[in-house]
């Protein structure tokens, strides 16, 4: 008796991918690729835990949302600045204001060293 492994060629239920599955892009909600900029990544992360909290009106603990405490200290300044900007102009600009700043705050972070510059960080 042979056990397959993964990867067995002879297996019945491999398929191979069909030209316009192999063709077709991640959607756009799709992670950033392995090779993506740290400051991508930084950004995505940054941009949906302010959302959280500016939907909730609480703060979590900086390491169970998967952040480091430099992206948790941007974290902080983009939701004081959305709240500010949802009282006065409304959600959509709020939202609007969370993707620039997670964006030039997580930028300016790496640009400065990122994560491997001073304790915690």
């Amino acid at each position: 008796m042979t056990l397959g492994g993964c990867g067995d060629s002879g297996s019945a239920t491999a398929q191979a991918p069909t030209p316009a599955s192999a063709s077709a892009s991640p959607p756009p909600s799709a992670p950033p690729s392995p090779s993506a900029p740290p400051e991508d990544l930084c950004t995505r992360l940054v941009a949906h835990w302010s959302r959280e909290v500016l939907d909730q009106n609480t703060y979590g603990d900086y390491q169970s949302m998967g952040l480091s405490n430099g992206q948790y200290d941007i974290l902080i300044k983009v939701v004081d600045a959305a709240r500010a900007a949802k009282k006065k102009q409304g959600a959509a600009a709020a939202d609007q204001l969370i993707d620039r700043q997670a964006r030039s705050g997580c930028v300016r972070w790496y640009r400065d060293g990122g994560p491997g510059k001073g304790p915690w960080q």
